[in-house]
């Protein structure tokens, strides 16, 4: 089936919760899905069962080893974005030739994707700055390092409340 465009690969995914069957149910549902995926083709996979995690046994952590066939690394690339392994192996063919125009596309895909994260890590720390602000006024009053840390971020000057006391 392999012809010489197509790139066959090994995808580690790992998770980590609880409890353990949602762990197995939670993988077999991301594989069902990238059976889905245009331009690829999942021809092994294989889910560890679920063990305790060492430092927190209320937790459990498995993997998923899924052996993939991709038309051409774009899809592979795509993969990668969407379910974001913890491993990759890239088993054939044994040199990959690029054109400009495919590194463009998986450059720019890449760029689009860290600017999307780079958003939403942004939206959090505002979140999170605005909850500081909000318990510290409850506690009675913003100190000078939270008043700081939310004109960094913000880059607006926050009113110091003074104390209830």
């Amino acid at each position: 089936m392999a012809s010489h465009d197509t790139i066959r690969a090994m995808l580690i995914l790992d998770v980590i919760g609880r409890p353990a069957k949602h762990l197995t149910d939670t993988l077999e549902q991301i594989i069902a899905e990238m059976k889905k995926e245009k331009g690829v083709k999942v021809t092994d996979s294989r889910i560890k069962d679920p063990v305790p995690m060492k430092d927190n046994k209320e937790f459990f952590t498995t993997f998923s080893e899924i052996e993939v066939e991709t038309e051409d690394m774009m899809y592979l690339a795509f993969l990668m974005f969407k379910y974001m392994p913890a491993h990759v192996e890239v088993i054939s063919p044994e040199e990959i030739v690029l054109s400009n125009t495919g590194w463009s596309e998986i450059l720019s895909e890449l760029t689009r994707r860290l600017h999307s994260y780079d958003e939403v890590a942004r939206v959090i720390q505002a979140e999170r700055l605005a909850l500081m602000k909000k318990v510290q006024e409850l506690q009675g009053g913003i100190t000078e390092k939270t008043e700081k840390a939310v004109k960094k971020a913000t880059g607006k000057k926050v009113k110091k409340t003074k104390k209830k006391g």
